[in-house]
């Protein structure tokens, strides 16, 4: 039977839009490959029509002049710039033509250079380049697709971390720990029949032990970590016709979650976001917590508790003139069972603070609470409890820190993680040395997946299919 032969697409030169769909003043098409420079030159004369102007180009240079289709017709005036490898963005050859941003000129300069056999990129081509061309580890470049995607300040400097290295220097440091410690066991395993020790096993315990409490570090930061990357959930709870509603209107400041004075309107979770401070938060109304009386009632009601959990921040909401500071403290001992509140910052908002006479010794109670006083309707105090939200998502403990932000990382981490605890299991048990090198290889098998030194084509494919065209 006959060999299929399979072209490596690797060694296309490809193109694709470097700028989004649409009319704009400029748009870019990028070309990459060892043949991108001789095919673009083919395509370019300067106003006073030379040509081979691209490929004696010096790398970083700038050419202006006219650009042709196969039939020498002018598609556009265009800036060529042309990177030469391996000091490009994908370490191959790389032309950017910068043309007036039509979509018609666009399309005819990708029509054209098909014509000329170039291939269009695949989504994130570009960027999986780079990482094949040794230009970035692979949690680099999968930091390029959360800088592309960072809406906010604070999103943004996790994303640029990532990329300047973030947590890969961490985790040079750990494989090299693991490295020492793998030579060390596989040594005595190659001395086994002399009865010889390499190190102290008391060594050997510590070297285990330093590298599970780092890697429990990383994995701990993740829950932080992606919040502030994707927006801290923050679940607006309490009793029908509490006023949950009317904050949540009052913080975004318009009308976006109905007000009704007839209890049980919310039926189900109603999410809104906005930015405070370079964060983002993503608040979720909930139906009013209580015994539901129907089915509908009852879903929106478990809807409230799934939100309560995804929650970092959860404001409950009480009303003044109906729920004494006792009533409260009550209610959130029963949610608890419903719903652990451990580790979750809990946030008291006692509102219509307009309809009620406060004396001292209720505003003491209130107070020894940590719970704030509000009145939604009239919207006092809405300054304070935003700035209260700010304060305890801790947004400046994550600003400078290394964060574990990836879902895939946070896996692999995990798993990581569990190799080690065998490990470690394995030698207090006094297990065989071989066993315990074969863990520790597992645990340098997945820190590898992150970075890209273990992988496969599908991860590949699935982590570059994410990316848009053009990166």
């Amino acid at each position: 039977m006959e060999e299929l032969n399979v072209r490596d697409k690797s060694k296309d030169t490809i193109c694709a839009p470097a700028t989004p769909h649409g009319e704009s003043a400029i748009g870019i098409v990028r070309v990459s490959g060892k043949d991108a420079i001789s095919i673009v030159d083919e395509m370019f004369v300067t106003k006073d029509i030379k040509t081979g102007i691209l490929r004696n180009a010096k790398a970083g240079t700038m050419k202006h002049g006219l650009l042709l289709d196969s039939n020498k017709n002018i598609i556009d005036e265009v800036i060529c710039s042309v990177f030469l490898a391996p000091n490009s963005y994908t370490g191959e050859d790389i032309v950017e033509i910068s043309h007036h941003g039509s979509v018609y000129v666009q399309q005819q300069i990708i029509i054209s250079l098909i014509n000329k056999g170039v291939r269009v990129a695949a989504n994130g081509e570009f960027s999986q380049r780079a990482f094949l061309n040794g230009k970035m580890d692979l949690s680099q470049a999968e930091a390029v697709a959360d800088l592309i995607h960072a809406r906010t300040a604070i999103a943004h400097d996790l994303a640029i971390k990532q990329l300047r290295g973030g947590y890969r220097n961490v985790l040079a440091d750990l494989r090299n720990r693991l490295v020492n410690l793998l030579s060390l066991l596989e040594l005595e395993l190659d001395f086994s029949e002399e009865n010889v020790e390499f190190a102290k096993r008391s060594d050997l315990k510590h070297a285990m032990s330093s590298i599970r409490m780092m890697l429990n570090r990383l994995i701990d930061s993740f829950a932080t970590g992606n919040a502030f990357k994707n927006g801290i959930p923050i679940a607006i709870i309490g009793k029908p016709n509490s006023g949950k509603s009317t904050l949540l209107n009052a913080i975004l400041n318009e009308e976006r979650s109905i007000v009704s004075s007839i209890s049980g309107t919310t039926r189900d979770t109603v999410e809104e976001v906005i930015q405070l401070n370079g964060v983002e938060y993503r608040f979720i109304d909930t139906a009013g917590i209580r015994h539901a009386v129907d089915r509908l009632e009852s879903e929106g009601i478990k809807r409230s508790y799934k939100a309560v959990e995804r929650a970092r921040i959860v404001i409950y909401v009480v009303d003044l003139t109906q729920t004494s500071s006792e009533e409260v403290q009550s209610e959130l001992v029963l949610l608890d069972t419903q719903v652990p509140l451990e580790g979750k910052k809990i946030l008291i908002v006692g509102n219509k603070i307009d309809m009620v006479r406060s004396t001292r010794v209720q505003k003491k109670k209130w107070d020894a609470m940590g719970a704030m006083q509000v009145s939604a309707k009239q919207k006092l105090g809405i300054n304070e409890v935003v700035n209260r939200i700010v304060t305890l998502s801790d947004q400046d403990d994550v600003r400078g820190k290394i964060m574990v932000t990836n879902a895939r990382h946070y896996d692999a981490m995990r798993r990581a993680l569990a190799a080690l605890l065998v490990a470690e299991e394995s030698f207090d048990e006094g297990m065989s040395m071989d066993l315990i090198a074969s863990d520790i290889r597992e645990v340098l098998h997945y820190l590898g997946e992150i970075t890209g030194e273990v992988t496969t084509e599908e991860i590949l494919n699935n982590i570059f299919d994410k990316f848009c065209i053009g990166k």
